[in-house]
């Protein structure tokens, strides 16, 4: 199944979070994250869904996604070119000697140290989706302790001059 980040434009009303959710959940569809937030427009807010489907399933969700009065605008960002960044906070067991090695991890990903006690220490990490993963996927080794993810946020790039 291939990974889709969808860009939802919707007044900011309530009940159009619900309706947004009851559509995917209604049909049996996942979402995977989602990151809602006032847009640059007031009364406008911005949804990043991210979902996993073959086309088929996509057609659907975007097909019905448009049929909601209170959505403005969609866009699947899989045909087009587009900046996506996640953050997410890994608190690690870090004792000893395993200090310097999770530091040094930290800074290969260009990560930062916010909180540090005796026994753990509690990373921030931004960007892609990949890239947290292999964070996650180093730091394991180290025992993580607690993770918490704020989903993709995502943008249209901007065309380039010829």
């Amino acid at each position: 199944m291939q990974r889709h980040v969808l860009s939802v434009l919707v007044e900011n009303e309530p009940g159009v979070l619900s309706r947004v959710v009851g559509l995917f959940s209604g049909r049996g569809f996942n979402i995977d994250s989602l990151n809602v937030a006032p847009a640059l427009e007031e009364g406008v807010s911005h949804m990043t869904i991210t979902t996993y489907g073959d086309s088929m399933i996509l057609e659907q969700i975007m097909k019905h996604l448009h049929k909601i009065v209170s959505v403005i605008k969609v866009t699947d960002f899989a045909d087009t070119l587009a900046v996506e960044r996640e953050m997410m906070f890994v608190k690690v067991q870090a004792e000893g000697p395993m200090r310097g090695e999770i530091l040094r991890t930290v800074e290969i990903f260009r990560c930062k140290v916010v909180d540090v006690s005796s026994n753990e220490m509690t990373i921030e990490a931004t960007g892609d989706h990949d890239k947290l993963e292999a964070i996650i996927s180093l730091l394991q080794r180290f025992g993580i302790k607690e993770l918490a993810r704020t989903g993709s946020v995502a943008m249209r790039r901007s065309k380039k001059a010829d």
